[in-house]
């Protein structure tokens, strides 16, 4: 339900504060929008609010202009909107702050009997300590001492507030660095341009982080505040490190992977004032902050910047209509921009910063192609190429690490029977099952449920059951054979548990713990480990087979950035790049670190076959338990859309329906309506196609450019 009523209210009550009131005989949650001393029902009619949540009001002013923008561009309910802002423990009333009591010295002139030794120990104790923490006071010296002692007046209880800070420990560099004379032009020209949105398009290594860093401090300085934007939960540690060597409490962090506590500490932080400076994955865009001056989106062109959840909004966007209510500045950054992005910077829209150099003046790593098809015909069967084995075997023999990448976790990823040809898929999703070693079990990577290791086909009942294809699991094995002395790290899905899961296993290669680290794409950018200086790339090409029209671009940017975490430091880095396409032209522009070479010849493919920038594509889902209802409404929404077409033919360039790649997900039949259209004048009609057609058991929803077509 998308409405808005009125209730009547307290005089101090604010827009912005969330609210209990009774709706339809329950108790539900609210948010207050606006307050008005009229209403157009009679006073008897109105019912008044139950009680109000915060002391403080929780919505800035800003949340709700960005409501009804958000409601209205992604045709969402505007409490769904609202609910962006707020953690989910938050809004549900699951979190409060958090105290403790502390024991605190007060005097020892009270009178003690001789037999109370634990009493006379404990005050002794808590007179050279002058405070210690009530629950740790009373496991050493027991509760009835305590007690007593606070009933004497020896000691008192201090209730106080704490803050559950996540990585309170964690290690900062205080060093400042000089600024290269090519970062001091790009944060002038970011400082003096009259263009409210920046790319900076600098290599790997070339130092943009540190331009981040004194885009922000300036804005500090100025009394504003400011949001930093990661694409990966995995870098917000490091990231946190930097600011909180340079602006201390000033920075707090916000994302999913911390506990409901530290999300509402941090959260307060924030929006009382005390941190200045947000950071964090995705839904940090929605950190309260006021006066905002600055939002920095690092890795811009990364595909998780984009949700795919409802609302199914683009962070980019978001934080524009930030940018644009505060007056700020919008810095994008990457060595590999997005198309899209990069076709406005040439364009003239965005202010376009161009960084050829890594700061160390260090030349980019030198890419060796591996050809596995000649590698088969030579016998070798392993993930392995011959040049990859040399090049480790090199490398830890001089002391220094190595980081192998395969973007597929699991040990196999395939269950095949050798004797029918039968695949093992997951019963809830249309997906094969993937092998993983550790657990001796089957798993699916979309709706997380685990199989049995068949022992036997269940279509056949042949024994010849065979592993397909390799995954970060095996490769560990693999290469604990070929360099048993090597010690090993792994970094997916599977092994990053908790909050700290990321921060830990980065920590241990950071201190040189580990020789070689072997992980999916979330060890693929960002990191700086000044001892690497091989990378190798198993299954280059893997991304080029899939059948979406940005898979070129994705291999490209992919190559390059797990590229760039070779050779950071003095000793030269090198790249081995495992194919079996070698000849590919995306393989040849990303060995060349020649995106201008790439962009060139991507763009002119997109505007001859009207693939974005240059058309919208358009995808209306169609979910449902049960096919036949999924069926009737995908044939709505369909005719619909085919009305709209014959309306406004120049508008399309393509349109059809179709079973969804993926049949299947967690048990929903997935159906769709395919479209590229000229521009997005007619999106507004297609969302009301889709929420006209959706119901209790059939979800339609739109998608915009979707990160995965599939």
């Amino acid at each position: 339900m998308d409405k808005i009523f009125e209730y009547s209210c307290p005089e101090n009550l604010s827009a912005g504060t969330r609210v209990k009131v009774p709706f339809g005989g329950r108790v539900i949650d609210g948010f207050v929008i606006g307050v008005s001393r009229t209403s157009v029902y009679p006073a008897e009619k109105l019912k008044p609010v139950f009680s109000v949540f915060d002391e403080d009001t929780a919505l800035v002013p800003e949340c709700l202009t960005l409501m009804h923008e958000i409601s209205s561009r992604y045709r969402v309910p505007k409490a769904a909107a609202l609910r962006l802002f707020l953690p989910s423990e938050m809004r549900l009333g699951k979190v409060r702050e958090a105290y403790k009591n502390f024991a605190v010295f007060k005097t020892a002139d009270v009178k003690l009997s001789a037999s109370a030794k634990k009493q006379a120990q404990a005050l002794e104790y808590i007179a050279a300590e002058k405070e210690k923490e009530f629950p740790v006071l009373c496991d050493m010296f027991g509760r009835g001492a305590i007690n007593a002692l606070v009933e004497k007046g020896a000691i008192e209880i201090d209730k106080r507030k704490i803050s559950r800070s996540p990585f309170e420990g964690l290690q900062t560099k205080t060093e400042q660095r000089t600024l290269t004379p090519a970062q001091r032009a790009a944060l002038d020209n970011i400082e003096n341009s009259d263009k409210r949105v920046h790319l900076i398009h600098g290599v790997t290594g070339s130092g943009k982080t540190e331009i981040y860093l004194n885009v922000i401090d300036r804005e500090i300085k100025r009394g504003r505040t400011a949001i930093f934007l990661v694409p990966e939960i995995s870098l917000t540690p490091q990231m946190l490190s930097q600011l909180r060597s340079r602006f201390g409490g000033a920075a707090a962090i916000l994302h999913s992977g911390l506990s409901a506590g530290e999300k509402f500490d941090e959260w307060w932080r924030l929006r009382s004032g005390e941190a200045k400076i947000a950071i964090g994955a995705r839904s940090a865009v929605f950190a309260p902050l006021e006066n905002i001056g600055a939002v920095i989106i690092d890795e811009e062109h990364d595909s998780s910047y984009l949700s795919e959840t409802a609302p199914r909004y683009s962070t980019c966007d978001v934080a524009l209509m930030r940018a644009k209510y505060n007056g700020a500045k919008l810095v994008l950054g990457s060595a590999t921009p997005s198309v899209e992005t990069y076709v406005k910077a040439v364009k003239g829209e965005y202010n376009l910063i161009t960084l050829t150099e890594r700061i160390n003046k260090k030349p980019l790593p030198e890419i060796i192609i591996a050809d596995m098809r000649k590698e088969v015909r030579r016998g070798n069967n392993s993930a392995f190429s011959q040049a990859l084995r040399d090049e480790l075997d090199a490398t830890l023999n001089s002391g220094n690490q190595a980081i192998i990448f395969l973007n597929r976790r699991g040990y196999s990823r395939t269950v095949m029977c050798r004797d029918c040809g039968y695949v093992a898929k997951c019963e809830n999703c249309d997906v094969t099952l993937t092998y993983h070693s550790e657990d001796n079990c089957l798993k699916c990577h979309y709706c997380g449920a685990k199989y049995r290791m068949l022992s036997a086909c269940p279509e056949c009942g042949g024994l010849h059951v065979l592993y397909s294809g390799t995954g970060t699991q095996r490769v560990v094995a693999d290469l604990k054979e070929l360099f048993p002395a090597a010690r090993i790290l792994r970094m997916d899905n599977d092994t990053v548990t908790g909050k700290d899961g990321h921060y830990k296993i980065l920590q241990k290669f950071a201190k040189k713990e580990a020789d070689i680290l072997v992980g999916t794409q979330m060890i693929a950018k960002g990191h700086d480990f000044p001892s690497v200086t091989l990378v190798g790339i198993l299954d280059a090409d893997m991304s080029l087979n899939f059948s979406d029209y940005r898979s070129g671009e994705r291999t490209f940017q992919l190559i390059t950035q797990v590229s760039g975490r070779s050779g950071r430091a003095d000793d030269k880095g090198k790249v081995v790049l495992q194919t079996c396409a070698p000849e590919n032209y995306i393989l040849r522009y990303a060995t060349a670190y020649d995106y201008k070479g790439f962009f060139e010849n991507e763009i002119s493919i997109r505007e001859a076959t009207n693939f974005p920038p240059y058309s919208l594509i358009c995808r209306v889902m169609v979910t449902s338990d049960d096919k036949e209802n999924a069926l009737e409404v995908l044939k709505n929404v369909y005719f619909a859309i085919e009305e709209l077409r014959a309306q406004n033919p120049d508008e399309f360039y393509f349109l059809n329906k179709m079973h969804s790649p993926i049949k299947k997900i967690q048990g929903k039949m997935r159906y769709q309506v395919l479209m590229r259209l000229k521009g997005k004048s007619l999106l507004e009609k297609i969302y009301d196609i889709a929420v006209k057609n959706s119901n209790n058991s059939v979800f339609v929803y739109v998608e915009e450019n979707p990160v995965n077509l599939s």
